[in-house]
């Protein structure tokens, strides 16, 4: 593996940390849950227009090939929504640390299923020992930082 890509991944996940309480903040500011989840995909929206006027090179899909596309493959935005407003709700109450590592442990048991059954069009990766101790040992790890 490029060791760029690991890094990239390492820093997602600080931006997830971070990106909590930022968003908090903007509860706080707003007083209002939703609006804060709105405005801060509206500001990601603004950066993906942005990178996508400066650096597209493929071409934009006519209105029937978008037709043609299942529903299903639009679940991303839903799916991101869904993170953003829930953590708005959640994180003041549980704190980032505790929600970081239950969110951990919730996509390393859906990776781990998605990669032995091959979901999605992902490589098959069939479970194993490794990788069952290594889930076990998250959850571990998720139960020890939670039992502050």
């Amino acid at each position: 593996m490029h060791w760029i890509f690991l890094f990239l991944a390492f820093l997602i996940g600080i931006s997830n940390a971070v990106q909590s309480g930022v968003n908090v903040q903007l509860r706080e500011s707003f007083n209002n849950p939703i609006l804060a989840a709105l405005t801060s995909f509206f500001v990601g929206f603004v950066i993906l227009l942005i990178a996508f006027a400066c650096f597209n090179q493929n071409p934009v899909p006519s209105i029937s090939d978008l037709k043609q596309i299942s529903w299903t493959r639009f679940m991303g935005g839903v799916l991101g929504a869904f993170y953003v407003l829930t953590v708005v709700f959640i994180v003041r109450n549980i704190g980032p640390a505790n929600m970081i590592c239950l969110v951990v442990a919730g996509q390393m048991i859906a990776a781990i299923t998605i990669d032995h059954y091959g979901l999605q069009g992902f490589a098959v990766h069939q479970i194993t020992l490794p990788r069952i101790a290594g889930a076990i040992l998250l959850v571990a790890g998720v139960y020890l930082i939670l039992k502050n």
